[in-house]
């Protein structure tokens, strides 16, 4: 039976990947990876490659997934590398696809593991979770996540800023994936929701690659500079004890 390994691939810094991946990225014959155009290059296949050894000749496949919100696109992006990879892991008998962070939190792999097991059951699939970039984060800015009963909220790109404020009234910790430009109305609003200005912020860009930055500050004390950045951003604030 052929067999697809979906591999979580963690935020960046490639020491953060398992030793399961590790093995099972060695046993592949084919290396599937994601990229955002066919001339970019692939960021989960570059966080993996230093583990990637060039004398075993492993098939690299690049899929492309265009980053865009066009619901016919997408559907039809996910149906056609659906296709691209069954194909190429009943050709190899063993294969894996490589992602940023982990496969089940905002990532490429759910939409394609849904068609694969209804289109193509003989495929044996796997999953090896990885590091999510929050869980590295909070390490790097030594500020927890959550504790107690306290309620954490995890918040994609492409923010619903109305929702973004309901949410940070119920929030005690709230965690902004990627979209750094979208940070400085976050930052509005989170202080619209009633979050004191001594609450503990901390902002990160490129976590994990020999671009990092960290910058942790307080949500009174952040400046407009600070609170924009690039694409791969991420920032986390905490509610202070008396907010």
């Amino acid at each position: 039976m052929a067999r697809l390994t979906a591999i979580g691939c963690g935020p960046g810094d490639p020491d953060l990947i398992t030793i399961k991946a590790k093995k099972a990225i060695d046993a592949a014959r084919t290396i599937l990876c994601p990229a955002s155009r066919e001339d970019r290059p692939s960021i989960a296949l570059s966080i993996a490659r230093p583990l990637i050894d060039p004398a075993r000749g492993q098939r690299v496949v690049k899929l492309v997934f265009p980053m865009t919100r066009d619901p016919a696109v997408l559907e039809e992006t996910w149906d056609r590398n659906a296709e691209e990879m069954a194909r190429e892991v009943e050709a190899a008998g063993s294969a894996v696809y490589l992602t940023v962070g982990d496969p089940y939190l905002y990532s490429t792999w759910m939409y394609l593991h849904a068609r694969l097991a209804r289109d193509h059951p003989e495929i044996e699939i796997d999953v090896v979770p990885g590091i999510v970039s929050a869980f590295m984060f909070a390490s790097r800015a030594g500020m927890s996540l959550a504790e107690g009963a306290e309620k954490l909220t995890i918040v994609p790109s492409c923010y619903d800023l109305t929702q973004v404020r309901e949410l940070a009234r119920s929030s005690d910790t709230m965690v902004f994936l990627k979209d750094g430009q979208y940070f400085g109305q976050v930052i509005e609003l989170l202080r619209e929701a009633g979050y004191a200005p001594d609450s503990p912020l901390a902002i990160g860009q490129d976590l994990g690659t020999e671009r990092e930055r960290v910058t942790k500050t307080t949500l009174g004390e952040v400046d407009a500079d600070t609170s924009q950045m690039r694409y791969f951003s991420i920032l986390m604030v905490r509610r202070a004890r008396n907010g």
